[in-house]
């Protein structure tokens, strides 16, 4: 039993232009200048990026640690609003910060 397109295009339910809302998208650029350095003090001879500069709430910090530690495939901490990546990602961390709207001090 074939259906007619008909009959299944009046079955959709498509909103009234006069309820829809329009939902404007704009890519904030983020103002802070970070500095991202590598690191093996205190660390029994490991290597951890460090990314600091952070000028935003400790809920934000944790969202970009997030998604860094998903990008890089590895751990890592926030503490004292500072993002401690396991491993030397150096360049790798500077490329999704800038990708992402941050300003990184020091990079050529």
């Amino acid at each position: 039993m074939e259906k007619d397109w008909k009959d299944i295009l009046s079955k959709l339910h498509v909103p009234d232009a006069e309820t829809t809302e329009i939902v404007e998208i704009k890519k904030v650029v983020k103002k802070d200048k970070l500095i991202v350095v590598t690191d093996t003090k205190h660390r029994k001879g490991k290597i951890v990026t460090i990314v600091s500069g952070f000028t935003c709430d400790e809920d934000e910090i944790n969202e970009v640690a997030k998604q860094l530690k998903s990008k890089c495939g590895t751990g890592g901490t926030v503490k004292d609003n500072t993002i401690i990546i396991q491993g030397d990602l150096k360049t790798k961390l500077t490329t999704l910060l800038t990708q992402d709207g941050y300003q990184i001090k020091g990079k050529k």
